[in-house]
């Protein structure tokens, strides 16, 4: 079953209508990425409307963490998710998402990016890990 983008199939008040057209291709649309916690990077690489790609991000390990206060950024393992805003699910089953608060080597980070949009984990450090 695919996802459709359109906006044909429907009114606006609920009553059905009759379409004018069959379906598109660019109209298709994907099922959501779920980019999920794991021990290795794995990227898909989607062919787009207008010869586009798009990197979606399936599998991650690592993250590019800034530091804000040093304004240092480095790759670093991501330990475990702390918390999502947008489903608390997601955090018990290991989704990251935008805005996800995630434990890496550098300490508690929040991401910036988008994973399933970008193909990749941007983070910026809330709180930095204790040295000894």
């Amino acid at each position: 079953m695919s996802v459709y983008q359109g906006n044909d199939l429907r009114k606006i008040t609920g009553g059905r209508k009759r379409p004018s057209r069959k379906k598109r291709k660019y109209e298709l649309g994907r099922f959501p990425t779920n980019t999920m916690l794991s021990d290795v990077n794995k990227r898909v690489i989607d062919r787009v409307r207008g010869g586009s790609i798009k990197v979606r991000l399936k599998r991650v390990a690592f993250a590019n963490v800034t530091d804000p206060g040093r304004g240092v950024s480095k790759r670093e393992r991501i330990l475990e998710i702390v918390e999502t805003p947008d489903n608390k699910e997601h955090a018990r089953i290991g989704i990251i998402t935008k805005g996800a608060i995630i434990r890496t080597e550098a300490g508690i980070a929040k991401v910036t990016s988008r994973p399933g949009q970008d193909g990749v984990v941007n983070a910026v450090i809330i709180e930095t890990a204790k040295s000894e």
